[in-house]
């Protein structure tokens, strides 16, 4: 699988990038918003042929990265602003939040991307960023979740706290309690 990582703090994202690359997969680590967002629009253009870059701007295509992982406070351009416009590329696109502050984070994803994003609760040991990565099951399940999000658009109002300690609740359960 190929990771991006946006983490400011290099004692912090050095471990889930030794962790990571142990079990195979490449990852690629940035430590701001912005240098994420320059590095997520920057895809191959042919792979196998060694081609140089060119820019990723549509929204058909597989996602570059199998997961983005972003912390979501950063300096400059925050994890919500760079999760805003890689959804904006690629709606598909799986995205990882590692926060404090996950209710929060959970609120903020519902109100300002409109979705629920998978969270995982820092600090956090780099195996547990390994499982998450690795468990399809908690993707697929996460997509389950988006009905509920859209009921609550659909009905154009904003999630009560009952609604988001539910949707908290099932977010739990689908990563199996690892990552909160």
């Amino acid at each position: 699988m190929k990771i991006l990582i946006a983490e400011d703090e290099q004692y912090i994202w050095k471990p889930y990038k030794i962790a990571l690359e142990n079990r195979g997969h490449n990852v690629v680590i940035t430590e701001n918003g912005q240098d994420c967002i320059n590095t997520y629009k920057r895809v191959p253009v042919a792979v196998a042929a060694g081609k140089n870059y060119n820019t990723y701007n549509n929204k058909h295509h597989h996602p570059p990265f199998d997961a983005v992982v972003l912390d979501y406070r950063m300096p400059g351009k925050d994890g919500m602003e760079v999760a805003k416009e890689i959804l904006e590329l690629n709606p598909k696109q799986r995205i990882i939040f590692a926060s404090a502050y996950v209710k929060e984070t959970l609120e903020d994803s519902v109100k300002q991307l409109r979705q629920v994003v998978e969270l995982i609760q820092k600090p956090f040991e780099a195996n547990v960023l390994v499982d998450i990565i690795e468990d399809k099951e908690a993707f697929e399940g996460l997509k389950k979740l988006m009905i509920n999000v859209k009921d609550i658009e659909d009905k154009n109002y904003e999630p009560t706290s009952d609604q988001i300690s539910d949707l908290f609740e099932s977010l739990r359960k689908i990563q199996k309690g690892r990552s909160f």
